[in-house]
Parts: structure tokens; C-alpha cells; sequence
């Protein structure tokens, strides 16, 4: 497998950030646009001659809404947006329990990273450790104030230095293609429309148990459809939406991983060693009791994806990185 060059990597994904930046706001407000049009026609329409009521669309009362929900809308989205941007590397310090390490604490992990960093001229990232059994690493952040490697101490005692190297390597060619800033758009994007998709179907759940399953008030259902049904038709549009942004980020995540062992063999240069080292890994994945599939999806090898059966086929459909079992054999092939 030939390593793309880290310019044209770059660029790659700087223009696929671009195109999440605008595809996001495009589902979400087109999302927006067809819930409203739909509780707009089971709500509005006139008695034929027969006396049956038609249903009928009236898109200028569905544009008039629009144009007055979405500028809040958005405005709400980039302020969220903005604040989990700039906060990414505390929060997934803190989820994770990681801590700093130092030079004095640990020089044979310091050594190696900065080692790597010299050879492929990049500055030094910062480096945490977990303190955690399980074999873990990833790479986080978003700019060079904030781009830092984690490992466990799993790891640490179960890899020999050239297969910690290869690690390292693989989680700086991360950094390198700024994928990490690429993925951390694309979380907090599903996250956004995750939280919205919880708080509707919470509001169904309560309303089903605490509020019945038909309006009690006359005026509601005489006026179109009842709260219920407006809660189901927002669940399936949050959903789709989910669903739409969960394909943009599964587009841009498996190949990151097969260029990110390319770097990281490169750096090392010993492809076995890292291929050794995700064979270890895939062992003992995960990290603690981190459940948080945000952040799985940035480790070197997602848990999930060590599955069998019929669960191992459910997540391959939806795995955002690449088999292990085939990144391994590409790497025996350097």
C-alpha cells in the first residue's frame, strides 16, 4: 500500500471539513423544512363535496415558519458548535480520566514520541496516559495548542518500543493529516443531532406513560394532529437526519485509518511492528468503562468491532474504522 502524500492528505481532509461544515447545516435545516411540511398537510386541507377532508399542503405557510425558525436554529447550532470546538480536549481529558506525562515520569514514551516528531518534522504534541489494562491509544485536538497522543498504561507494559513506536507513529500521522480535527467536526455534528433525537423520543416515552397515547382535548384534535403524532413525525425527521449524518462521517473515517498505519509504519519503519502491535491490541481493546461511541471511534481499534456473529456483522455495516484482521495483512505486505 503506497502512502499518500501528507500535502495532498491535508488537503483532503481540510476540504472534506469544508463539506461537513455545509452539509451539516443543509440536513438539519432541510430536515427542519420537511418536518414542517408534513404536520403542515395532516393539519390543513378543506372538506370535498362529499364531505371527506382532503389534505393539502400550504407551502407558503410552511416557508413563512421556516424563514422564522431557522435563523434560531442556526444560531443555536454555532454557538454549540463553537464551544464543544474549542473545549474537545478537556472534555475527552476529563471523559477518559487521562493525566499529562512527563519527561522525568516516563522518558522511555517521551523519547519515543519526540523522536518521531524530529524525524517527520512536526512539533511535539502534548502526551497523556490512563491509567487502564486495556491496550488504548488516540490522537485528539485541533490545532497545535491542543493536538496530544493518549495512551494506557496497558499499552505501555504490554508493547516492546518498536511496536509502541509503530503506535505513536500511526496516531501523529493522525494528527499530521489533521484528521483528528476532522473527526472531532464530524462528532460533534452527530452529537448535535443525537441530542435532539434523545430529547424527542424522551418527550414520546412521557407522553405515552404519563400523557396517553390520544389527546384528551377535543380543540387538539379538532385543530390537526395531536401532540403525539407531531412528537413521532419530529423522532423520524431527527432520525433520518441522524442517519444522513452518520453516512457522511462513516464516509470519511475507514480510509483514515489505513493511511494513518502507512504513516505510522513509515515513521517507525518497521510495518511489522505495528502490525504486531494491533494484533497485542486487538486482544484486550477499549478503555475502561468509557461507553461513549464518540470516543471509541477514535481509538486505534474501535472495541465494538471485535464483535462476532450477527453483532460483528451489524457493526461492520455501521464501523467507522476498517477490519483489523485487513489492516494487519496490508502491513505484512510492506
Amino acid at each position: 500500500m503506497r502512502y499518500v502524500g501528507i500535502q495532498s492528505q491535508i488537503k483532503s481532509n481540510n476540504m472534506k471539513s469544508t463539506l461537513l461544515l455545509l452539509a451539516f447545516p443543509v440536513i438539519l435545516l432541510g430536515m427542519i423544512w420537511i418536518f414542517l411540511a408534513i404536520v403542515n398537510y395532516f393539519s390543513t386541507g378543506y372538506y370535498d363535496q362529499a364531505g371527506y377532508f382532503v389534505n393539502q399542503l400550504d407551502s407558503d405557510s410552511v416557508n413563512w415558519t421556516f424563514s422564522k425558525i431557522a435563523p434560531f436554529v442556526i444560531g443555536g447550532v454555532a454557538i454549540w458548535f463553537v464551544i464543544a470546538y474549542f473545549s474537545n480536549t478537556k472534555m475527552i481529558q476529563k471523559a477518559v480520566g487521562a493525566q499529562p506525562l512527563m519527561r522525568r515520569e516516563n522518558p522511555r514514551v517521551y523519547n519515543i514520541v519526540e523522536n518521531l516528531c524530529m524525524a517527520c518534522g512536526m512539533d511535539m504534541p502534548k502526551v497523556n496516559v490512563v491509567d487502564d489494562p486495556q491496550l488504548n491509544a488516540f490522537a485528539s485536538g485541533i490545532d497545535k495548542n491542543s493536538y496530544t497522543v493518549t495512551v494506557t498504561t496497558g499499552l505501555l507494559d504490554r508493547l516492546n518500543d518498536e511496536e509502541l513506536a509503530g503506535v505513536i507513529g500511526h496516531e501523529l500521522t493522525h494528527i499530521r493529516n489533521r484528521d483528528t480535527r476532522l473527526l472531532i467536526t464530524s462528532i460533534i455534528f452527530v452529537g448535535i443531532i443525537s441530542t435532539v433525537l434523545t430529547l424527542v423520543v424522551r418527550m414520546i416515552y412521557n407522553r405515552m406513560w404519563f400523557g396517553g397515547f390520544s389527546s384528551n382535548n377535543r380543540n387538539e384534535r379538532g385543530n390537526g394532529l395531536s401532540t403525539m403524532a407531531i412528537m413521532v413525525i419530529g423522532a423520524i425527521c431527527a432520525g433520518i437526519a441522524y442517519l444522513f449524518v452518520m453516512l457522511t462521517r462513516f464516509a470519511i473515517s475507514r480510509k483514515r485509518e489505513y493511511m494513518a498505519d502507512a504513516g505510522g509504519a513509515e515513521l517507525c519503519g518497521n510495518p511489522l511492528a505495528l502490525a504486531s502491535a494491533l494484533r497485542k491490541i486487538s486482544n484486550n481493546p477499549g478503555l475502561g468503562d468509557v461507553e461513549r461511541d464518540d470516543i471509541a471511534q477514535m481509538y486505534i481499534i474501535h472495541p465494538k468491532q471485535m464483535a462476532h456473529g450477527l453483532m460483528q456483522f451489524l457493526s461492520g455495516l455501521f464501523a467507522t474504522h476498517p477490519s483489523t484482521e485487513e489492516r494487519i495483512r496490508i502491513l505484512e505486505q510492506f
